[in-house]
């Protein structure tokens, strides 16, 4: 059986790092240990420094000290959205995201025209596919691009972008689109944004409101992607594989194009 090898990849995750200037709810750390404190551990476990291998420097080790689950590049689980469909039945919580769901064919919407604090709607998205001969069906992985990543480490990035509205991602999840991810810090409009128009329209049904899609019709979205400005429209596949996290609402995430030149 001949098997079809990917030829080139791109990388589409932020690294895990400790950042600074990010706010208190995406701050990471983590504590790197040297070589050499290994080798007094092992002096401790009883083995002489003499009986140490000639070249033995001892293992570095690092510890993830902080770290949330929607600190970095990420996908959420239904159960973020809320704890119960819309019929009542639990929602799945990260650990429970399907094998096939996590390795699909992947199509780019460019969305980097919308302005910030402006929703994307349907007719962006059939305008996007329309522009470039994209298809969507069942399976497909949809990656929004709205070029925020270049933001990424500053203290605004959360406070920059557009955002997918409830009508457009509902049209994705009819199309067969079931994974669905962005590079920005969330897929609704900013917080400010939302809060900004439910007051101003005296409406309870804008906040959050393309989350609360998945509670009627579940489905994951990835937060946090970068680089999509490298991909084409279509024509690579998309794997992503979050850490298998017990009954947690999302989970870090490597998300990786792979291209069959």
């Amino acid at each position: 059986m001949t098997r079809l090898q990917p030829s080139r990849f791109i990388d589409l995750s932020k690294e895990i790092v400790e950042n600074r200037a990010d706010p208190f709810f995406m701050k990471v750390k983590v504590k790197h240990y040297s070589h050499g404190r290994a080798r007094w551990l092992v002096r401790m476990l009883g083995l002489p420094f003499r009986l140490f291998p000639q070249d033995f420097a001892g293992w570095a080790d690092d510890t993830i000290t902080r770290l949330g689950v929607h600190s970095t590049t990420h996908i959420d689980a239904p159960w973020h959205y809320g704890p119960t469909d819309a019929e009542g039945r639990k929602l799945p919580t990260i650990e429970q995201m399907p094998l096939d769901l996590m390795f699909g064919a992947g199509v780019v919407l460019d969305m980097s025209h919308k302005r910030d604090g402006e929703e994307i709607e349907v007719a962006d998205l059939q305008g996007s596919l329309a522009a470039t001969g994209a298809t969507l069906a069942r399976g497909t992985i949809a990656l929004i691009r709205t070029g925020r990543d270049r933001y990424q480490g500053q203290a605004d990035y959360w406070k920059r972008g557009t955002g997918v509205g409830p009508s457009a991602t509902e049209w994705l999840i009819d199309q067969g689109v079931k994974v669905m991810g962005i590079d920005q810090w969330g897929w609704d409009l900013p917080f400010h944004h939302q809060i900004r128009r439910s007051r101003a329209e005296n409406r309870n049904d804008l906040f959050w409101s393309g989350h609360l899609v998945g509670r009627r019709k579940p489905y994951w979205h990835i937060e946090q992607l970068r680089g999509l400005e490298l991909l084409p429209a279509h024509g690579f596949d998309v794997g992503v594989f979050p850490l298998r996290l017990q009954n947690a609402s999302a989970a870090p995430a490597r998300v990786v194009a792979f291209f069959y030149d």
